[in-house]
C-alpha cells in the first residue's frame, strides 16, 4: 500500500506532464467563410430542395414502415439546418 500511492502519483505526473496544451481559436479563416457563403450554403439549399422531392416520393414507403420522422429528418431537416441555422464558417457542424 505504501508503494502503490507514490507509484500512481509518479505515473500520473509523468503522463499529465507530457500533455500538449491546445487553445481554441475564434478567428475564422476568410477563405472558409467565403467558401461557406459561395459554395456550401447554396449546395445545402439545393440538397434541401432535392431532399424534399425525394421525401415526397418516399413518403408512402416511410409511412408503411412507420419511419416518417427519420426520413424527414435525414432528407429535409438536416440539410435545411445546415443551410439556414448554422453559423457562417462553421464547417464542424456539417459533420453531424
Amino acid at each position: 500500500m505504501k508503494t502503490k500511492l507514490p507509484t500512481a502519483i509518479c505515473v500520473l505526473a509523468l503522463t499529465l506532464g507530457t500533455v500538449t496544451p491546445s487553445f481554441a481559436s475564434d478567428d475564422d479563416d476568410p477563405l472558409t467563410v467565403i467558401a461557406d457563403t459561395v459554395i456550401v450554403r447554396p449546395g445545402c439549399i439545393v440538397a434541401t430542395a432535392i431532399g424534399s422531392v425525394c421525401f415526397v416520393i418516399a413518403l408512402p414507403f416511410a409511412a408503411a414502415s412507420k419511419s416518417i420522422r427519420k426520413t424527414a429528418r435525414t432528407l429535409v431537416v438536416k440539410p435545411a439546418r445546415a443551410a439556414f441555422t448554422r453559423p457562417i464558417g462553421d464547417m464542424e457542424a456539417l459533420k453531424d
